[in-house]
């Protein structure tokens, strides 16, 4: 292109002008949108040994999240999650009031379990590693999930909107934010598997 501009001389200048224009018009489409966790398609999962002999399954039934990413470039700018502690449900009333307690998630003192991404790095087709910091009992720890990022579409029914599934799991030692307990005679285990299914929906 470069040697045939060069036979047509400053006619080709509007023509390169043109391409750079329309190029850094591309460029300007790729950018960071703010996307919110539908409250009504959000799944926050756990799994604890008990005594050895099999683990409790949970829920956290209330959460709200929101996030800034651009899927172009697949950059994550912010995000945060914010989970109620006193919505623990795993299905025995007397075994979740214990788990509100000061034993466990002291949910008078720390009402909110906080996640803030800190940064993400994308994989092969849409998995990645989300970096980021959980707050739970007043202390704060990294932590790093595996994500995979399931569909990108319109929605279709509904609310219609650009939506993303999202699925995303760790693992943590609830002792490193001091919730101890049972786990020096190993009554409960200290590792938690957490699992979250969402679907996000773009603003």
């Amino acid at each position: 292109m470069t040697s045939h501009c060069r036979s047509l001389g400053r006619h080709c200048r509007p023509l390169l002008a043109a391409l750079a224009l329309g190029l850094a018009a591309g460029g300007v489409l790729a950018e960071p949108r703010s996307y919110r966790i539908d409250p009504e398609h959000f799944s926050i999962g756990f799994q604890i040994e008990h005594l050895g002999y099999a683990d409790v399954l949970g829920l956290f039934l209330e959460a709200e999240g929101a996030f800034v990413y651009d899927e172009d470039t697949r950059k994550l700018e912010s995000g945060r999650v914010v989970v109620k502690a006193e919505s623990v449900f795993s299905n025995h009333q007397a075994r979740d009031k214990h788990v509100r307690d000061s034993d466990f998630l002291d949910v008078k003192r720390h009402p909110d379990i906080v996640f803030e991404a800190t940064g993400y790095e994308p994989g092969e087709g849409g998995a990645g590693k989300l970096h980021g910091k959980l707050s739970l009992l007043g202390q704060t720890r990294p932590v790093t999930l595996d994500v995979s990022l399931n569909k990108a579409a319109s929605y279709p029914f509904g609310h219609r909107k650009h939506t993303l599934g999202i699925s995303a799991q760790t693992t943590i030692r609830r002792s490193q934010w001091g919730m101890d307990y049972g786990v020096e005679r190993g009554m409960v285990g200290d590792e938690v598997a957490l699992k979250f299914e969402l679907e996000a929906l773009r603003e």
